[in-house]
């Protein structure tokens, strides 16, 4: 999969894929990532990219020449681009989205900055508009990265152990059950009895139970729609 970020700031996101999972994705040719500047697209003589806003207020926007520009110009050379906005006005990004966008060629995160990106642009090019959570940042580069990561799990061959991805949180609509690691006694404080007696059927069980009751603790949102399943 080609990641493509079209940002003011890339050294925000380049470093991310520096080290650990992602780099190696990388290295093994499952991830190809790259970045675009506005400002290289600008027709403006100062290199701007933003602007005030015509109907008042505070803060600058991107003015939409050199989105439009940068835009119209990466759909020529890569047709089966898609592209995402990262906005407030987004519906939320969920684990299903990240599994459905794995299957991409081609993603495209662009980060707004300052007040925002001018509308006409979200119109003219979004394929789709993801919010995050209920927050504001000082730009999209965080979400972009929050999506592009939680995509990247899900393409064949990146993580180690592809089994992981079917107990994780959010499948089956719950939370994953607790973990534990060795030692099984540390600080008088023991992991379940049941873990050390080598019984898998009984251990899935009991992590079974273990996810809804921590889902219905933390998650009680998540828990009554597995209730209506279930």
């Amino acid at each position: 999969m080609r990641l493509t970020y079209v940002t003011l700031f890339e050294g925000l996101i380049a470093s991310y894929f520096e080290d650990s999972i992602l780099k190696r994705a990388i290295a093994k040719n499952l991830l190809e990532v790259d970045f675009l500047s506005p400002r290289d697209f600008t027709t403006n003589k100062h290199a701007k990219v933003d602007d005030y806003q015509v109907s008042g207020g505070a803060g600058l926007v991107f003015f939409p020449q050199p989105l439009f520009s940068l835009l119209q110009t990466l759909k020529k050379q890569s047709p089966n681009a898609y592209i995402i906005f990262p906005t407030p006005a987004g519906k939320l990004f969920k684990q299903t989205d990240a599994k459905r966008l794995a299957k991409k060629e081609h993603l495209v995160f662009v980060s707004g900055r300052y007040e925002g990106i001018d509308e006409r642009v979200i119109e003219a090019f979004a394929d789709e508009v993801f919010c995050i959570g209920d927050y504001v940042l000082t730009g999209g580069e965080l979400p972009s990265l929050v999506m592009s990561d939680a995509i990247s799990r899900h393409i064949h061959g990146v993580l180690g152990n592809e089994d992981s991805l079917s107990v994780e949180s959010f499948e089956n609509t719950l939370l994953e059950a607790p973990c534990f690691s060795k030692p099984p006694l540390y600080e008088n404080k023991s992991v379940p009895s049941e873990f050390l007696k080598g019984n898998h059927a009984r251990i899935l069980s009991l992590k079974n139970k273990m996810a809804e009751s921590k889902t219905q603790y933390f998650r009680p949102d998540l828990f009554s729609r597995f209730r209506v399943k279930h």
